[in-house]
């Protein structure tokens, strides 16, 4: 019987690019209503989430990893919405920690209810966690959060993790002119020798309806040159191709920096990633307009073979590199209309 965990090569898109990572949505609600990701004025009390039923289950997320792993994937991060409102994720961890070809098992959380899981998911084969943590002022917190509080849980959940050994622990800061920009170096010394690395993400233009104006966009230069008033830091190398974020080290070994710059440096060119929503679509792109449904032909009975069917056609085919081509795809006359962020995470 043909071993389908197993692969000779990568499969690759049409621009060459090998399929790697694999992001796995198990849940569209989120207990924050960041602005930039799910604004409370189009996500309030009556929008209508998924259902329970209309998830993947911990067994069909399974089985598509396992797939996934056979064409290639090395590495899978479980996101949302905040997935740890997804009750039992750790034993989806466990499942998933132990397919053939996967070599990391990541998280992305907004924190607060990562104290209460750290040591359990870390018990079930979790690697490495990332937290979503926008500024330490209260007030600035509270406004990006959507009006949510929580910074204090956020901090505790940091503080779990690296207990528990989910190393390393990484905090994604997006930043925001007028907004956050200003709080950026206090998270920068809050964890300075800590072993937590911040990365400072430009903020994106992901879906349709975060009102997004390239006036708001902080480069990464910009901030580079703010930093650099404060402590020397130096570039470092890249650790794999398509790795998202640029490195830079503090000079007095105090840890590193990482800035995704995918507005003023985008990174198209090497990117590996695709990403699973938490109802089975399976998309190509973070700015992608529509994806593969792999729900329906799951539960219809297809065999491993359809559906890896099914994937390597929709990465064999890929072109996407909306970053690069912004500013054109912009500036048509019908706007497009992306998938939003909380349904495919970041």
């Amino acid at each position: 019987m043909t071993n389908l965990t197993t692969v000779s090569a990568p499969l690759r898109d049409r621009l060459g690019r090998p399929i790697h990572d694999l992001r796995i949505s198990v849940m569209d609600r989120c207990n924050f209503r960041c602005p930039y990701c799910m604004p409370q004025s189009t996500f309030h009390d009556k929008y209508r989430f998924l259902k329970s039923a209309e998830r993947l289950t911990f067994e069909e997320i399974a089985r598509l990893g396992r797939l996934a792993a056979g064409l290639g994937v090395r590495k899978l991060r479980l996101t949302g919405g905040e997935p740890l409102l997804r009750s039992g994720l750790p034993e989806l961890v466990s499942e998933l920690s132990t397919i053939e070809g996967i070599e990391d098992v990541a998280l992305t959380t907004n924190g607060v209810l990562l104290a209460q899981h750290a040591a359990e998911l870390k018990g079930n084969g979790l690697h490495r966690v990332t937290v979503s943590l926008d500024s330490l002022d209260e007030t600035v917190f509270t406004e990006m959060s959507g009006g949510f509080g929580g910074l204090a849980q956020v901090l505790q959940g940091i503080e779990a993790a690296l207990e528990a050994g989910l190393r390393p622990v990484k905090v994604n800061t997006v930043v925001q002119r007028g907004r956050n920009d200003h709080t950026v170096l206090d998270v920068l010394e809050r964890f300075r020798g800590t072993g937590v690395t911040v990365r400072l993400i430009e903020y994106m233009d992901v879906g349709t309806r975060n009102q997004w104006n390239a006036s708001d966009v902080v480069p990464s230069a910009e901030l580079l040159a703010r930093i650099r008033t404060r402590w020397s830091v130096s570039p470092a190398p890249g650790r794999y191709r398509g790795e998202v974020a640029e490195r830079y080290v503090y000079d007095d070994g105090a840890g590193e920096i990482g800035f995704v710059s995918s507005v003023s440096a985008p990174f198209c060119g090497d990117c590996n990633r695709a990403r699973l929503s938490s109802e089975g679509v399976l998309y190509t792109c973070l700015f992608a307009t529509h994806g593969v449904d792999l729900r329906s032909p799951l539960r219809a009975g297809a065999s491993d073979l359809e559906l890896l069917d099914l994937i390597r056609h929709a990465w064999s085919q890929r072109t996407d590199r909306y970053s690069e081509l912004r500013s054109v795809l912009r500036s048509r006359e019908a706007p497009l209309r992306k998938v939003e962020m909380h349904y495919i995470g970041g």
